[in-house]
């Protein structure tokens, strides 16, 4: 005889922290998935009482009561369905990222993560003890075991759970977007099911938080490898899948298979996740960007615009001598094809005043980049004087590229609250506003093909100040991304001398990236948490 166990994969975005906003959410979640799906089980994601990642709030001492109080409520409140929730959980003096199985008041089981990430942007080891063990347990008669997020990028967990007599594997995540990363997953779990011979429900969470962004794409997987359900990425829901078992075998029912988004739609959802996010779990009423008439601010404007709506979003033009009529026309052009609030605020006035009031301090100085950092400067402090009268976030526009190598003005352009491309190169966000414009076309055509330029000087473009975009991103790939040595990005056939300005500019700049705003990480090493160099250092470069 065939048995059947619905289980929910509960693909929510929680917040960090709330543990009783996060607790409401899951006993709806359970309670609709009981009521309206059948399911008998329903999986969270890691740590879904307090958010992931909760960094030194777990040092709070007030922490693990407010952990008991919350479970002590899912006994409670939670009748009729099985439970899968992670916590943290605290044993004298150390504290374990853990996993609960809960049902009809009692907690039946609860499992301890034994792979602790301690790279990239993970750092669990700072807070978290190992765990030892599996946890098997039986659900409506199945052997069920439990794994948390990095315990299935290693084998031992799962062959210990098939020793153990498990036949199926639920494993809870946390687990941030880069590109590509949906197929390192599943690449994964397909050599995990081979080793534990039974399938794999991996329920990974959804939302954005600071600079990691977590993607969903939750997947029920069979033993043979084949995926029986895939979740959409970037989208809250909640996904059942029916095991079917007897006691020759355990098999999944096929499902929906949502789609992959290719690598432009993917980035773009990241960056529209990351500001929606940011914005509305901060409490701030809506943004303000400066809107130059270049590709960055353009791309900014549509990824804003998309997170929060129009309504939400203003535009400001600041034009000086040097800013183009065809820049002033394609502001205004893209700013009423987005229907956002618009206005043109001119700095000369401002720039004028600093200028005369320095001009005994610059006399017989030659002019230099300094005169063009009071352009910046200047057009910095109004959007911040704009962002604290509305309670608007100022947005600032700064791609990978010109973070990498300083290529912005502290104070200036580099003022503001969250950076949408801070972790983009300057090559993708071609090929980003390219991809918005096949969504319906908001980005005027020559903004796209025009040579970049910052318009702080006569007839300027970047290219006259940086190689061009697709050596340069190449270069800063291979050193930023791979940690490979000057050297070694020479001998892969780039010029000696592009490459040792290049990786000198990325050392010297270090000092500017750490007053940077915060922005979604869509890369596999972004600058912020995930890449960590001394501003101050004695480090030579690599010949």
């Amino acid at each position: 005889m065939t048995n059947s166990l619905r289980v929910v994969m509960a693909q929510l975005n929680l917040r960090v922290g709330d543990i009783h906003g996060n607790l409401e959410r899951i006993i709806e979640a359970a309670s609709h998935a009981r009521d309206e799906l059948g399911a008998r089980v329903i999986v969270f994601p890691e740590l879904s009482l307090c958010g992931y990642p909760p960094e030194d709030l777990l040092l709070r001492s007030s922490m693990q009561a407010r952990i008991e109080r919350a479970l002590h409520a899912l006994c409670e409140r939670v009748q009729g369905i099985y439970l899968v929730v992670g916590y943290p959980w605290y044993e004298g003096e150390q504290c374990f990222n853990q996993a609960a199985v809960i049902a009809d008041g009692n907690l039946l089981a609860s499992y301890a993560k034994q792979h602790l990430p301690n790279y990239r942007v993970f750092d669990e080891k700072r807070y978290f003890s190992e765990g030892s063990g599996s946890c098997v347990l039986e659900l409506d008669g199945l052997p069920v075991a439990l794994s948390i997020c990095e315990d299935i990028w290693h084998p031992q967990p799962m062959v210990q759970a098939r020793a153990a007599g498990a036949r199926l594997m639920l494993n809870l995540n946390a687990s941030p977007f880069h590109m590509d990363k949906q197929g390192e997953r599943e690449a994964t779990l397909t050599e995990r099911c081979a080793e534990g011979e039974m399938p794999v429900l991996y329920v990974n969470q959804v939302g954005a938080q600071d600079e990691l962004i977590f993607d969903g794409g939750s997947v029920a997987m069979a033993a043979d490898g084949q995926i029986a359900l895939r979740a959409p990425a970037f989208a809250e829901g909640l996904y059942p899948v029916d095991v079917l078992y007897d006691d020759e075998q355990v098999s999944l029912r096929q499902g929906t298979l949502a789609p992959m988004p290719e690598l432009e739609a993917s980035v773009y959802q990241a960056l529209v996740c990351g500001v929606r996010d940011y914005v509305n779990k901060n409490g701030f009423k809506g943004v303000v960007l400066g809107l130059s008439g270049g590709i960055d601010s353009a791309l900014t404007l549509a990824v804003a615009a998309d997170a929060l709506g129009a309504e939400r979003v203003e535009a400001v033009m600041m034009p000086y001598h040097y800013t183009s009529s065809m820049s002033l026309e394609d502001a205004e052009a893209q700013a009423k094809a987005m229907h956002v609030t618009y206005r043109v605020l001119p700095i000369a006035p401002m720039v004028e005043a600093f200028m005369q009031t320095l001009a005994p301090v610059f006399e017989g100085l030659p002019r230099d980049t300094t005169e063009e950092n009071l352009q910046a400067r200047c057009r910095g402090t109004l959007l911040m004087a704009l962002s604290n009268k509305t309670g608007a976030l100022v947005l600032t526009t700064g791609n990978k590229s010109e973070m990498a190598v300083g290529y912005a003005t502290l104070y200036g352009d580099m003022a503001g609250g969250y950076d949408v491309l801070k972790d983009v190169p300057k090559t993708l966000v071609f090929r980003l506003a390219e991809y918005r414009n096949t969504l319906g076309r908001v980005i005027p055509q020559r903004v796209i093909d025009r040579p970049p330029s910052a318009e702080l000087a006569p007839d300027q473009k970047d290219e006259d100040s940086l190689p061009a975009y697709p050596v340069l991103d190449e270069i800063l790939r291979l050193y930023i991304e791979h940690d490979l040595s000057a050297s070694a990005i020479i001998a892969a056939g780039f010029d000696e001398d592009v490459v040792k300005r290049v990786v000198r500019l990325v050392d010297l700049n270090e000092y500017k990236r750490r007053q940077a705003a915060v922005g979604a990480r869509i890369t596999q090493r972004g600058f912020g948490r995930d890449r960590r160099y001394p501003i101050t250092s004695g480090w030579a470069m690599d010949d």
